[in-house]
């Protein structure tokens, strides 16, 4: 399904932080299924699912929106990993399989903080090759649509910082983590609550790091997760601590106006508050609804 941008007024800010990279071959659906760690043999065409790269031992290199644009052909939308990057990193595991990479840099990703009602499905996709794409980031309680669009969209403006900071406080308010270089195969899948999101999968075959996630999905050995955390001057790598002082976890990565931030903790510390030195900051519980599919 297609949707015309010439019938939206806008303004669609940019939004940094997020790159393009595209898939396309007759082995292209195989290669991702090999390489990536959620199920893409049940991305049906014109659907999208969160996914990700991890290492050989289990850590996330980065995570991506994983949309399937026709049998053939896909756009990973990379969270705050340069596509070009990727592209090298994976590149040494192509061999002789029939798949192209391309850095996509003709769409631009641009935030629809208003979207219309729509009857789409939240996993499902709109869009063309001319027009660009539209995936609904909605949540239960808030709605917002990622466009990618072609640069010479009408209503595709410049980045606002109101707008990003919208957007990161809504991705991290649903415990989408946003991985800065420092994070990056530092964190397992369930280290970083992605069964939330429905973003690894169990039961698809092996992958790069898929008998480290097995082990520590079958044997219990999950001990550490993420939490949401609100304040005041929020900064990563800080400490958080219970009302006597020990440390049971630590940020891993705030939104631009330093009030909201994710934390990986220790899962058997259920606490509504923490401190950070002597600064009192609240753990509120995840807002719903930006698994896909639902």
């Amino acid at each position: 399904m297609s949707f015309k941008t010439n019938r939206a007024t806008g303004p669609f800010p940019r939004l940094s932080g997020l790159s393009l990279l595209g898939f396309s071959g007759v082995e292209a659906a195989s290669f991702l299924q090999a390489q990536t760690m959620n199920d893409v043999r049940s991305l049906a065409i014109g659907n999208w699912q969160w996914n990700g790269w991890l290492n050989a031992k289990g850590r996330v290199i980065c995570l991506c929106a994983l949309l399937r644009r026709s049998e053939d052909e896909f756009i990973a939308v990379l969270l705050d990993y340069p596509a070009d990057e990727l592209q090298l990193l994976l590149q040494r595991f192509v061999f002789r399989t029939k798949v192209r990479m391309q850095c996509i840099t003709d769409l631009v990703p641009a935030a629809d903080l208003a979207p219309d009602e729509r009857e789409l499905a939240r996993h499902q996709a709109e869009g063309d090759r001319e027009s660009g794409w539209r995936l609904d980031f909605s949540g239960n309680a808030v709605r917002r649509h990622l466009l990618l669009l072609p640069e010479t969209s009408p209503g595709l403006s410049a980045e606002s910082p109101e707008a990003s900071t919208s957007w990161w406080n809504a991705d991290l308010a649903h415990g989408l983590p946003r991985l800065g270089p420092d994070q990056r195969e530092a964190w397992t899948p369930q280290m970083l609550s992605l069964d939330r999101l429905h973003a690894f999968s169990l039961r698809k075959g092996c992958y790069p790091g898929q008998e480290i996630v097995a082990r520590t999905h079958y044997l219990g050995q999950a001990r550490r997760g993420l939490t949401r955390v609100t304040g005041e001057g929020l900064k990563p790598g800080a400490a958080l601590t219970d009302e006597h002082g020990g440390a049971f976890g630590s940020i891993i990565c705030i939104a631009p106006d330093a009030r909201h931030a994710l934390a990986v903790v220790q899962l058997d510390k259920q606490l509504p508050t923490a401190w950070i030195g002597d600064q009192s900051v609240a753990l509120p519980e995840f807002l719903d609804g930006l698994q896909r599919p639902m």
